[in-house]
């Protein structure tokens, strides 16, 4: 099975990607929602967690303030270090059991949508990389509108994530998402018959 990294910064429309591909009836594996699971209340990766970051990092429901720990671990290196030692390794752990589940089907290829995919030096679990690239004011834009988090936040989650020519430099295939939907479906169809076609490589 032919597995295709895809990643991209902040506001690129990686999510929107995925779900175009998903529409398409390709597996998608989401790092994002692995992670969710795992911080939810009960879970250990949750109480390692707060025991690294304190009980202020929960709401009043005993959940996490993903918006408070966010502005703590983008605004200091060693803080966010501290937070991916305790969630990265159980990510990869939970892609492997995805992709191992998804091996006993005869699914052609499937997507992982790995936001900090080169980051994380988690290039290994992929055959390809796939980049959704998109120029820094467009990003801007959308987390501002989709989040409303102030510029000085986004910049700090930008410049704590791979560079845009760092990312570019490292992609197999890039899908341009600077227009409208209606585009950015065009391009993921075309990269869909691509994929069909180099998936048989991989049987």
């Amino acid at each position: 099975m032919l597995k295709i990294g895809l990643t991209g910064g902040i506001g690129s429309g990686k999510t929107t990607v995925a779900d175009c591909f998903a529409s398409l009836g390709v597996p998608v594996i989401d790092a994002d929602k692995i992670a969710h699971g795992l911080t939810t209340p009960g879970q250990p990766a949750l109480q390692d967690i707060v025991s690294a970051f304190g009980r202020d990092i929960l709401n009043d429901n005993g959940q996490l303030d993903r918006a408070r720990l966010r502005a703590i671990v983008f605004n200091d290196a060693a803080r966010r270090k501290q937070l991916e030692d305790i969630l990265h390794p159980l990510i990869r752990a939970g892609m492997r059991r995805r992709i191992a589940d998804i091996e006993t089907s005869s699914t052609p290829y499937c997507i992982l949508c790995i936001p900090l995919l080169l980051e994380t030096g988690q290039t290994d679990l992929v055959d390809r990389i796939l980049v959704v690239d998109t120029p820094e004011d467009l990003q801007y834009q959308r987390v501002s509108a989709r989040n409303g988090l102030p510029d000085t936040e986004i910049a700090a989650i930008i410049h704590a994530q791979a560079g845009r020519e760092q990312r570019l430099a490292a992609a197999d295939d890039i899908i341009v998402n600077d227009g409208g939907l209606d585009e950015l479906r065009q391009q993921v169809l075309e990269l869909h018959q691509r994929y069909m076609k180099n998936s048989l490589n991989f049987l």
